[in-house]
């Protein structure tokens, strides 16, 4: 089998524009502790910050194979982030929850060694309106500041 390059810069692009395009306001949740993530340390939350990305809070934002970089205000001070899109751990609209959780490499390689997977590989959904059997899934707040907690 030949191998594939990772689909998710393609689902990330995907999920961020059906997001932008229904007038709701994309999130992102990084992965701080990848050594090629730039964004600012003093927001980072168990190893993990979450960033608005929608274009009205975001300058020259540009989501391509390699990485995610963009300018945003902290704190009214401008700053450069800059990551690559295995460091994204998950993309939502703040509004509803309605996104994607992506898995991480650990799990991924757990699921090529594993001979007969009980369920089919891919993004776990966060849409309110997917009604599945995986109870312990992530699951944004819907009022508030937005966090995810990543369970193992």
């Amino acid at each position: 089998m030949t191998s594939m390059t990772s689909n998710q810069p393609y689902l990330l692009r995907a999920f961020y524009e059906w997001i932008v395009d229904n007038d709701l306001t994309p999130y992102m949740v990084v992965d701080a502790t990848n050594e090629l993530v730039d964004v600012p340390q003093e927001f980072v939350k168990d190893g993990q910050i979450v960033l608005n990305v929608s274009p009205s809070a975001c300058v020259n934002f540009m989501l391509d194979l390699n990485g995610i970089s963009f300018q945003a205000r902290f704190g009214g001070q401008p700053r450069r982030l800059s990551m690559p899109c295995e460091a994204v751990m998950a993309i939502y609209a703040r509004e509803n929850g309605a996104g994607t959780v992506f898995a991480t490499e650990e799990e991924m390689a757990k699921n090529t060694t594993d001979p007969a997977p009980s369920q089919p590989q891919g993004p776990a959904s966060l849409d309110d309106n997917d009604i599945t059997d995986n109870s312990d899934a992530p699951v944004p707040p819907k009022k508030g500041k937005p966090t995810l907690k990543i369970i193992k």
